[in-house]
């Protein structure tokens, strides 16, 4: 099959115009390590492996479609961690030895795949964290500590993306969450925001099920044939300044740069959006205040 052209088409959109369509984890495409429940939105990895764990998305991702997880369980006796993505190769063409037993270097090494680390500290038992590509390609993350870091760039945006997620080294099992906690895509052309179908409250993390043996600061006791991984990558970049990044496009057509400032000091928008947002709503997108311009502002004189 040609990279690009898939049968998994996007979902119908079943609660309405302004719904993405459900998400839920790939059932054909799963690590040799993992199982599914609550309906495919839970993954959880053998306990006694710290790889094999690769899934993937049960249908494409859209741009700027913030994927919402929930760490459910973690086992500290293991190095490494959560690895996200994105592929254009859809999970269900890519044969029967098909996913390999990590992401980072099975897949990353070929075009097609990308995927990066999230560091160790920020994943633990309730955490829920978010993580989206944007237009220009960048894969953004979002912890639980509320800041945003741009995991890597050059992400093929122009053809139809799976997400991957790879339930490595501590991080033994996520949940997807729903429409309530929000895996969404903003549609500021119609100022409103497009989530996935929604689904039951997902049941409270037990911490019980989770190894802490690190943070506990005690000997973990694990059966003597378990053995420890390095974890083959051992550096990440993380770019603070990610917010500034993506304040520099256009919050509406997401292409052209940012350059007009607005009276209530917002610079989100570029000239042609700006009188087209001006015009059909008269707010701005990101605090909805009017947008009332003088005769100064407007260059007219008397």
């Amino acid at each position: 099959m040609e990279i690009g052209r898939s049968t998994e088409m996007y979902p119908p959109n079943i609660c309405g115009r302004h719904c993405l369509g459900p998400l839920s984890f790939h059932k054909g495409a799963l690590g040799t390590n993992v199982w599914l429940s609550l309906g495919g939105r839970r993954v959880e990895r053998d306990r006694e492996t710290f790889q094999n764990g690769l899934t993937f998305s049960s249908r494409p991702i859209r741009v700027q479609e913030k994927i919402h997880l929930r760490v459910e369980c973690c086992d500290q006796h293991w190095h490494g961690a959560l690895r996200l993505g994105f592929t254009i190769i859809p999970p269900s063409s890519s044969g029967p030895l098909f996913p390999p037993a990590m992401a980072i270097p099975d897949l990353t090494t070929t075009y097609g795949y990308w995927a990066s680390i999230v560091p160790s500290s920020l994943i633990i038992p309730g955490a829920e964290l978010r993580f989206w590509v944007t237009p220009r390609g960048m894969l953004v993350y979002e912890g639980p500590n509320g800041l945003r870091y741009k995991l890597l760039k050059g992400v093929d945006v122009t053809r139809p993306l799976w997400a991957m997620i790879d339930v490595y080294g501590q991080t033994r099992a996520v949940l997807l969450l729903g429409e309530a906690h929000g895996s969404e895509k903003k549609d500021l052309l119609k100022l409103q925001i497009r989530r996935s179908c929604p689904v039951p409250p997902p049941p409270s993390v037990s911490h019980r099920d989770s190894c802490m043996c690190v943070n506990e600061d005690h000997p973990c006791r694990t059966p003597q044939d378990y053995r420890l991984s390095a974890d083959p990558i051992t550096t990440t970049q993380i770019d603070h300044s990610i917010d500034r990044d993506i304040a520099d496009d256009c919050v509406v057509c997401l292409s052209a740069r940012a350059s007009v400032v607005l009276p209530c000091a917002h610079r989100c928008l570029c000239l042609r959006c700006t009188q087209r947002v001006t015009a059909e709503f008269g707010n701005c997108p990101l605090c909805r205040q009017s947008i009332r311009y003088s005769d100064e502002d407007r260059g007219i004189k008397n």
